[in-house]
């Protein structure tokens, strides 16, 4: 068997490919192996006798069917859940965007006059409490409080 590494090497170098991926043509094999320059790699590489195999990936065809089931619900029951509820929704952004929404909405029934400043600044307060849990939790205690034009 004919010793090609130093071919494979340069041809690696050349075409910026790791050395497992050279291929050459096995029927040319004792062309290679008297070819020790760059230049002569060149042309064999030109000439088809030596070349790059394609980089092997990943299949993504796995991952695709699982995220459509996930994306649709599936595969994501009790069965699968490892952590508790505040490790795999982080609760601080949840109460961020809580609070957000339902001061923009406060801030909205404030500025069309639902609402007087009085009734916006208890309301905030409470947001702020932690007294409602949803927006439509803030709207409920507004239609109680008799406040009418809630949307």
């Amino acid at each position: 068997m004919v010793d090609l590494s130093l071919q494979k090497r340069l041809a690696a170098e050349i075409l910026g490919v790791g050395v497992s991926r050279i291929k050459i043509d096995p029927s040319k094999v004792e062309d290679v192996s008297g070819v020790i320059t760059r230049d002569g790699i060149r042309k064999l590489i030109k000439d088809g006798v030596i070349w790059a195999e394609y980089e092997e990936g990943n299949s993504r065809g796995r991952w695709k069917e699982r995220h459509g089931k996930r994306k649709a619900g599936h595969r994501r029951g009790q069965g699968k859940r490892k952590g508790t509820h505040g490790a795999r929704v982080d609760e601080k952004l949840m109460w961020v965007s809580t609070i957000r929404k339902l001061r923009r909405y406060l801030r909205w029934l404030r500025e069309h006059e639902v609402i007087d400043s009085k009734t916006y600044r208890r309301a905030y307060v409470l947001a702020k409490g932690g007294a409602f849990k949803t927006l439509s939790d803030l709207k409920r205690y507004l239609q109680n409080m008799g406040v009418s034009g809630i949307k």
